[in-house]
Order: C-alpha cells, then structure tokens, then sequence
C-alpha cells in the first residue's frame, strides 16, 4: 500500500518541477481591511490545491477570524506562538471537503515566519478548511518543532505580501481567552480567475 500512495505524489511533483506555476494571489477581504496572501503551488501543491478549491467554489462564504494566540492568553502552554485563526469554524460544516495530504516544512521548505499562513489540523492528514497567520517567526510550528506532540508542524502553503496592518489588528482585537469577541467576518476571498484556472488546469492532485 505504501508504493501505491507514494508513486502520485512523486510524479505530481515531477510534473510540477517541470512546468512549475506562478504564485497565485487570494486576497481576504475583512471588516478590518484586506490581507492579500501570495500561495507556492509548486512547493505546496496539495495545500494550495486545496486552499484555492475552497476559494473558488465559494466555500468560505460565512467564514471568519475567530481565534487570537497572544503572549498572554495561552497560561497552559509551555510552547508560546502568536497567529490569528480563520474559517469555517465548525468541524463538520457541510462545505467542507475532505482532510488534504500533510505537506510538512521538511518537504516544502517553507517555514512559519512573519506573515506565512498554514493550515490548522489536529493528527497530520486532517486539514480541512481552517488556516493561520503567524505574527513573527514561529519556528516551533515548522517540522520537528515542540508546539505539537507529533513533531510533524503544520503545513505552510503561503505569505502575506499585503495587509499586514490588518492582521496584527485582528490579533489584538478583543477576546475571551482566545476566541475572538466578536469573531471577525471575512467578507469574501477573491482570487485572479485566470490564475486560479491555470493551477487547476495544470494539475489536480487527487486525479494524479
């Protein structure tokens, strides 16, 4: 079963050294302002696959910031962070789609640093449609780092090239421990059509 699984995923990144992808852009629209994020398809395709299939269809429609980690709101944490948490919030909503492939630090090379957004999951494998934004470097969330007990981080697919502004206000925006009060909306996620297309044109990682 392991040859079985492996084989696509070696040849879906051989298709993507060879006909590697401009970076598309998705731009988060909030009642605080716009964050724009510029996502790496070839470094992270299965996440940003997925990331831009949510996009495209509409499926963050609802969605929100509902979630700040600050310096001061984490007391059972010996592993401190700082990102703000976005999306649908509830684990089983009915847009969903199902968990991506866990693509670590180790693999892409993209690390946490100020401004990279990442997918929330719990065990790897189960990503689904939440994602955060780190506030400074967060090398404990990069493969091999203490923040989770599985030593495998989180999956890094992109940065804020934009906005920054907008997020370091919703992480110091009011809060109840650290869910937000109120959540903050995303009022849309828009990205370029013809970029969007050209990734899904080019490769669909769970046909390869």
């Amino acid at each position: 079963m392991k040859n079985v699984v492996v084989l696509p995923v070696m040849v879906l990144f051989l298709l993507m050294a060879c006909h590697p992808i401009k970076k598309p852009t998705v731009t988060i629209m909030t009642e605080k302002g716009d964050i724009v994020v510029e996502l790496y398809p070839n470094q992270a395709p299965y996440t940003v696959y997925n990331f831009l299939k949510y996009v495209d269809e509409d499926r963050y429609r609802g969605a929100t910031f509902y979630r700040t980690v600050t310096l001061d709101n984490q007391p059972d944490d010996s592993i401190k962070i700082e990102v703000i948490q976005g999306g649908l919030y509830d684990d089983n909503h009915p847009r969903a789609l199902s968990p991506v492939n866990h693509e670590t630090t180790k693999k892409t090379g993209i690390k946490h640093l100020d401004g990279t957004i990442s997918m929330a999951r719990n065990a790897p494998g189960t990503a689904t449609s939440e994602f955060f934004i780190c506030l400074g470097d967060q090398p404990e969330l990069d493969y091999g780092g203490k923040r989770n007990p599985d030593g495998q981080g989180f999956a890094a697919f992109g940065r804020v090239i934009k906005g920054m502004d907008v997020v370091r206000a919703i992480h110091r925006s009011p809060a109840n421990g650290q869910a937000l009060t109120p959540r903050i909306k995303i009022l849309a996620m828009k990205g370029d059509r013809e970029q969007l297309l050209k990734v899904f044109e080019n490769w669909a990682p769970e046909e390869k």
